[in-house]
């Protein structure tokens, strides 16, 4: 197994040549534009796989993959020529699902807001469940009943005779 910064770097060089080739073009026409966002290489530098954005339309983004797999050979051999490693690593393109988890997080971030408008706007006709302060206090005694109850004390302590 090679050394994970060996691999980390490697990804980043097979990131940079295939951006390149990318940006002098394919002579494919289904090609649409598309943006390398990462690479990922296994351990042993066998596999490389490469992920992809597409801006466009669900029918571009289709043609772009249909075009860049027919294109994974060239870009192989784009790669082997182009880097130090003995062996050159087999390449698989893989869709990016980044723009569509960002407008995801986007909606829920949307309803959480509306959520807590709908909560704030409620707040000032809102009343309490119970007492409006639910927590016990000490008691304040009145000193007049201490007093009268501490006099009928000592006179019930106190034999008659």
């Amino acid at each position: 197994m090679a050394d994970p910064e060996r691999a980390r770097k490697m990804a980043d060089r097979i990131k940079v040549i295939i951006a390149k080739r990318l940006e002098r073009g394919l002579r494919d026409p289904r090609l649409g534009f598309v943006t390398i966002t990462d690479v990922k290489v296994t351990g042993d530098l066998q596999h490389a796989s490469v992920f992809y954005t597409v801006y466009g339309s669900i029918e571009e983004r289709t043609d772009s993959a249909a075009a860049l797999k027919a294109a994974t050979g060239l870009m192989r051999s784009e790669v082997g020529k182009n880097i130090t490693a003995r062996l050159t690593p087999s390449i698989e393109f893989i869709a990016d699902g980044i723009p569509e988890n960002a407008a995801l997080i986007d909606d829920l971030l949307r309803e959480a807001h509306d959520r807590d408008s709908a909560t704030e706007d409620g707040k000032g006709t809102a009343t309490y469940a119970g007492d409006a302060d639910p927590y016990k206090k000490p008691r304040d005694y009145d000193l007049d009943d201490d007093s009268a109850d501490a006099d009928d004390s000592d006179e019930a302590s106190t034999p008659k005779h």
